[in-house]
């Protein structure tokens, strides 16, 4: 007789949580109870878990488990970044970066081990592209992340490995879970998911969460885009950049954050500085220029800081918010576009047809 895996608690949500005891015959509010233990107290031993029935705690730990991938590196930075290798159930690694500033801190979170669009700057589109990652995956870099600096982040930023639109419905139960006030409290508008441009994903998130956007840009017209993020020839800037206007149409306090890495002699001229200024034309934005990160076998160089003051300045004249985004955890290849893991690639290193589901979900916004 095939013995029942047991359910990883870590992939649930507040709702999902609910559910999950009710089928298990008891009440939501132990379901709601669990969710904190595991998150906002880092309990994992569902013994340790004092305010549940004893029989409840037996039946769990047959039915259930709270299953962390393990920390098998832990490199710091000079600058106090930290970054984390984590290893998976199945062995696959992915890596998390946590970035202390002032009155903050920002974990930057995978999404997926690897990443198939192939974008031609990226260190982590050359390792190829294995697997989605599970809701319990995404948000345990975040328990992790707190147990180790003893308290949550202020921000999450999904821009570590892998496209976080193509892992649609992980990545949602993933953001709900940080967003919980009876796990880490972050507020929507300081969980930031970063995509490259999956236009049906991007409408369908629309109708399901309001978290704050950033799009990983870095060309002011279709023709450079197709070459530096192959996604584009699929949904060029003709749709994304109305999908994304949508996005923030109904709060007037939002800016779509543009991600623009900036290439020496590729996309920091002057020509394209008006030609970005064209394109955002009626979208309320901020820039985030990027130093680019070299890596092994780029043919990439690095734009002159002069360059890209002169670039930001265009932009700012124009009246578009442009920052230089600050390069943290370069030593330790933790910084924009630097991170690797280790992949085991089933990708082909082809840009893959991506079967991203449109139909609409029942919205969650105001309740």
């Amino acid at each position: 007789m095939r013995v029942a895996e047991k359910i990883n608690l870590l992939d649930l949500n507040k709702e999902g949580m609910e559910d999950y005891f009710v089928d298990l015959g008891t009440k939501a509010f132990h379901g709601r109870n669990v969710l904190k233990w595991i998150h906002k107290h880092g309990v994992i031993d569902f013994d340790a878990m004092t305010d549940l029935p004893k029989r409840l705690r037996a039946e769990l730990s047959l039915r259930a488990e709270v299953r962390l991938p393990e920390i098998i590196l832990e490199q710091p930075s000079a600058d106090g970044t930290m970054k984390w290798v984590l290893e998976l159930a199945d062995g696959q690694r992915i890596e998390t970066v946590y970035i202390p500033e002032d009155n903050r801190s920002t974990v930057c979170v995978s999404s997926q081990v690897g990443c198939a669009l192939d974008c031609s700057f990226c260190s982590t589109a050359q390792q190829g592209f294995n697997r989605n990652l599970s809701a319990g995956e995404i948000v345990a870099q975040v328990w992790h992340a707190t147990r180790q600096m003893g308290k949550p982040p202020t921000n999450v930023v999904l821009m570590g490995m892998g496209e976080p639109l193509v892992n649609f419905d992980a990545v949602v139960t993933a953001m709900d879970i940080m967003q919980e006030d009876l796990a880490y409290m972050i507020s929507k508008y300081r969980v930031t998911l970063s995509t490259s441009g999956i236009v049906p994903a991007l409408e369908r998130l629309r109708l399901v969460s309001d978290v704050s956007l950033a799009v990983s840009l870095h060309a002011p017209d279709n023709a450079l885009r197709d070459e530096l993020v192959p996604i584009n020839k699929k949904y060029p800037l003709e749709q994304l950049i109305p999908a994304c206007r949508e996005f923030i149409r109904h709060d007037k306090r939002r800016k779509i954050t543009w991600e623009y890495v900036m290439l020496r002699d590729v996309n920091d001229t002057t020509k394209h500085a008006k030609a970005l200024i064209r394109l955002l034309e009626g979208t309320p934005s901020k820039v985030n220029l990027i130093p680019f990160n070299p890596f092994p076998g780029s043919s990439y160089q690095v734009s002159t800081p002069e360059r890209l003051e002169a670039f930001r300045q265009k932009l700012m004249k124009a009246g578009i918010m442009a920052i230089k985004r600050k390069t943290r955890g370069d030593d330790i290849d933790a910084a924009c576009g630097q991170l690797v893991g280790k992949v085991k690639d089933r990708s082909r290193r082809q840009v893959i047809e991506m079967k991203v589901k449109t139909e609409p979900q029942e919205s969650r916004l105001g309740q």
